[in-house]
């Protein structure tokens, strides 16, 4: 009975102070782990991702071939699925079944982030960008066609301000604060950076 009570006045603090229940479902393709269930199969209808309410509130999820992205409002970053890039940012290029922290990204706060194909892009309050995963079509944006299996800084950018990044099959955009409708390509022929589009 005490322990009814207690969630009751729990649940009761949550929702004054602003707190909303929140679920996150998966389904489809599963056999790396993406789904975030803790099994290696596939799912034909949502399945409910339990081990995410330990890590509370969820504010941006991105999908990518066979991994996910997830931030919290504090500006922390989960990620799981296939990690054989390193696109995870574990440090190992390894898979994740369940939502695990990127360690190195502790003490930098996230505001957007994308899941491509095989690699991972992650834009900090401060306006920098980070890179991780497949590098073999230059899409990290370092300048060579290296994998890296950390999130590593994409020194091209640290004068200026990025606001998002979109990351595709093998190549990354990123949109510019400041500079309206200035968007900038990692080129996949060499590995560099290049403006592409100016509005």
């Amino acid at each position: 009975m005490s322990t009814m009570m207690e969630e009751t006045e729990r649940v009761i603090e949550q929702e004054e102070e602003g707190f909303v229940k929140e679920e996150i479902w998966s389904w489809g393709a599963g056999t790396e782990g993406q789904l975030g269930t803790g099994k290696l199969q596939d799912e034909h209808q949502p399945q409910l991702i339990h081990s995410l309410s330990s890590f509370g509130p969820i504010s941006y999820l991105s999908c990518g071939g066979a991994h996910v992205i997830a931030l919290t409002p504090g500006g922390r970053v989960l990620t799981w699925g296939r990690g054989t890039s390193g696109q995870l940012g574990h440090g190992k290029m390894v898979n994740c079944l369940h939502p695990k922290y990127v360690e190195s990204l502790e003490g930098v706060f996230i505001t957007h982030a994308s899941a491509g194909w095989n690699h991972s892009g992650f834009v900090s309050d401060t306006g920098y960008v980070f890179t991780c995963g497949d590098g073999s079509f230059g899409q990290l944006g370092h300048g060579d066609y290296v994998s890296r299996c950390s999130p590593v800084q994409v020194l091209h950018f640290k004068s200026k301000h990025v606001e998002q990044i979109a990351c595709g099959m093998r190549h990354s955009l990123v949109l510019l604060k400041g500079k309206v409708g200035l968007i900038l390509a990692f080129l996949c022929s060499s590995g560099y950076i290049n403006k592409i589009a100016a509005f």
